[in-house]
C-alpha cells in the first residue's frame, strides 16, 4: 500500500518566524531518539511517523544523542 498524505496536513500547523530573515520554522517538532527501538515492530513506527506527517509535523530529530 502506497502511503498518501493527508491534504489538510498543514492547515493547522503553527511555525515561527526566526530572527529577522523571514525564515519560518515550525514550532513543534518529533524527536526519534527514545520513541524507537528493537522493540517496536517496522509498522508501528511507520504508522506514528505517517501519523505526525498527516497531523503537520516536518521537523523529525534523528539525534541519536543529546
Amino acid at each position: 500500500m502506497t502511503y498518501q498524505p493527508d491534504p489538510k496536513r498543514y492547515d493547522n500547523a503553527h511555525f515561527r518566524r526566526t530572527g529577522r530573515s523571514g525564515l519560518k520554522l515550525p514550532a513543534l517538532s518529533f524527536g526519534l531518539w527514545h520513541n524507537f527501538g528493537d522493540t517496536t515492530p517496522v509498522e508501528t513506527q511507520r504508522s506514528i511517523l505517517f501519523k505526525a506527517f498527516d497531523l503537520g509535523i516536518t521537523h523529525f530529530d534523528l539525534a541519536n544523542n543529546y
